[in-house]
């Protein structure tokens, strides 16, 4: 079982570059989520990398295109989202309709570890 983490942006250096300007000039038209409340202007947020370092399971993350080709079967589904694989198998843990209710990055930790029942937490 891992935890698969999908933003709603292109990878690149470019595109980086192109959604942290995004970010800083206009955010409330920005449309990942996920982006906005995990990364700050250049670099993941120390706090959520941390979180995701002591969760007891493998993280894989992914940008629109390479998850659309890894996972064709969700390829319609809204981003960002976060799910579970398992057995090649996706089931939402976060939605992109749900990430529209979550205001912060504590929350985002607290609705992920509500979510994960049963999966625990390396100390």
């Amino acid at each position: 079982m891992r935890l698969v983490i999908v933003y709603n942006a292109n990878a690149g250096l470019l595109a980086g570059a192109m959604d942290s300007l995004h970010k800083l000039f206009a955010p409330a038209t920005y449309p990942c989520k996920l982006c906005a409340l995990t990364y700050g202007l250049l670099a993941m947020r120390r706090e959520w990398r941390a979180y995701l370092d002591g969760l007891a399971m493998e993280t894989r993350f992914y940008h629109r295109p390479d998850f659309r080709a890894a996972f064709p079967q969700a390829a319609d589904w809204p981003l960002p989202l976060i799910a579970v694989e398992q057995d090649g198998q996706l089931a939402v843990l976060i939605s992109a309709a749900d990430f529209a209710g979550i205001v912060d990055l504590p929350q985002l930790m607290a609705v992920v570890a509500q979510r994960l029942p049963g999966t625990a937490r390396l100390v």
